[in-house]
């Protein structure tokens, strides 16, 4: 055999060597040096978060709406898909009220009527343990009380008192770093307002409801730091 011969014989066993090489590498997907996707650094994260709480107020309108929020979260993932969260925050909310007494009652106010809202909650990253483009959606879930007061001015009876809420979220994080994150966020909660039997007849109805689910847009923002 000659050499020009031995030599194209070398070239064709390392081409037909490299080809499947070339296929596996195009099966497996990107570069890992240049994928869009990154792995989340896992661990117990504290987040600060604002945002602004609104909603229905009632069918008659006394449940406290409309004001800016400012909390404190805390995460921890329980799986690759999963992440437990706990928060608390305090909504500066203002309401109306009424005097049934008054021979045609009008609402008074609005007046300051801050509330406290604890909650627990799960959320499903749809991007996995994963962030793409450094960005991270994720859906959940939570369950938790809001607090609230009653006026003293208010001589009708009605309090807000503690409500049981519950709704959906969702929401998005950038990871500019491993540790720090933004987000921005949107719930919707839902709870009960019960009134007083004091506003029957003249704002409520005979033998009308004194309950009412009431819905409640929130929109958050927050920065958070994995430990």
């Amino acid at each position: 055999m000659t050499p020009r011969r031995t030599n194209v014989g070398v070239m064709l066993v390392c081409l037909g060597m490299l080809a499947p090489s070339r296929a596996a590498t195009a099966q497996v997907g990107h570069d890992p040096a240049h994928s869009p996707y990154r792995d989340v650094l896992r661990g117990p994260m504290v987040r600060v978060t604002t945002g602004y709480f609104s909603g229905t107020r009632g069918r008659i309108p006394v449940s406290p709406s409309d004001g800016p929020t400012g909390g404190l979260r805390f995460e921890y993932p329980m799986s690759n898909l999963l992440t437990f969260a706990a928060g608390v925050a305090y909504a500066q909310t203002d309401a109306f009220f009424f005097d049934p007494n008054d021979s045609v009652p009008q609402a008074k106010g609005p007046i300051n009527n801050d509330l406290m809202l604890f909650d627990l909650g799960l959320q499903a990253s749809l991007t996995g343990a994963k962030t793409f483009h450094g960005f991270q959606p994720y859906v959940g879930a939570t369950v938790g009380l809001v607090f609230g007061s009653a006026f003293a001015s208010d001589t009708s009876g009605y309090s807000f008192g503690t409500k049981l809420s519950y709704g959906p979220e969702l929401g998005i994080r950038w990871h500019p770093t491993r540790r720090l994150s933004f987000e921005a966020g949107y719930r919707v909660l839902f709870y009960k307002v019960r009134y007083p039997f004091s506003y029957q007849p003249k704002l409520l109805p005979e033998g009308a409801p004194l309950a009412q689910l009431t819905m409640h847009p929130w929109a958050m923002f927050g920065i958070g730091w994995t430990f």
